[in-house]
């Protein structure tokens, strides 16, 4: 369970407070203005940012002063962040291996993800050879294999078009969910809030509201969600 506990961000000017449970082993979206800090929240759960005072709190373990890389928490960002050198297949595996020193039972688990994400037989290519949406999977294809508890979503699919976005939302909500991963997902976009999240967390005017069911948060926004809402 991820728990938020008298947690301040603060970078110049900005500043973030929230003191908030989040629902485990569901989807919730994280929704509001651009520039309420969204993302920044989510790049202090990862450990990118240090809080100005609170603790982040992980399964009851304090992740203070505990790097990224040995947080429990995977990402998906806006670009994929795929290595355009490296295979897909080798792209998933990074997620198992940074050194990419892969056993034969690692790359049969990496390529078991390919097919579960819809790329089997493609673990050979690069991404450029790939389109927008084979890109987004073999992301979401390393988060599973990563196998972490935490798993982040940044706006991935924001450059996707309609329809291949809703698909990949419904990808994502199908595979993570059966895979009983706790999901924050930053949105601009309340339609996709609604597709796939169960609850849904306001952040503006410097606060991390409690989380609420998605429909009742976007069926009676509050004034300032209203406002970006239009």
């Amino acid at each position: 369970m991820l728990i938020l506990e008298g947690l301040r961000l603060a970078q110049d000017e900005f500043a973030l407070e929230a003191d908030i449970v989040f629902p485990d082993q569901a989807i919730t979206a994280l929704i509001g203005p651009s520039g309420a800090g969204k993302s920044t929240l989510l790049s202090a759960i990862a450990g990118f940012l240090a809080p100005a005072q609170g603790r982040i709190m992980w399964d009851g373990n304090d992740l203070s002063g505990i790097p990224p890389g040995r947080r429990p928490f995977s990402m998906l960002f806006q670009d994929n962040n795929l290595f355009p050198h490296l295979t897909v297949l080798q792209n998933v595996g990074l997620g198992l291996r940074p050194d990419l020193r892969l056993t034969v039972d690692e790359k049969k688990q990496g390529q078991d993800a390919l097919a579960q994400v819809g790329l089997a037989g493609l673990d050979g290519r690069k991404p450029g050879a790939l389109s927008g949406g084979q890109q987004s999977r073999v992301a979401l294809a390393r988060v599973l294999v990563a196998d972490r508890p935490l798993v982040m979503l940044d706006e991935p699919f924001a450059a996707l078009g309609p329809a291949l976005k809703d698909e990949m939302l419904d990808l994502v909500k199908a595979q993570l969910l059966a895979a009983d991963k706790t999901v924050l997902m930053v949105t601009h976009d309340p339609s996709d809030a609604r597709r796939v999240a169960d609850h849904a967390v306001l952040v503006a005017d410097g606060v991390v509201c409690d989380p609420v069911p998605t429909d009742v948060l976007l069926d009676n926004p509050p004034p300032a969600l209203a406002d970006y809402l239009g």
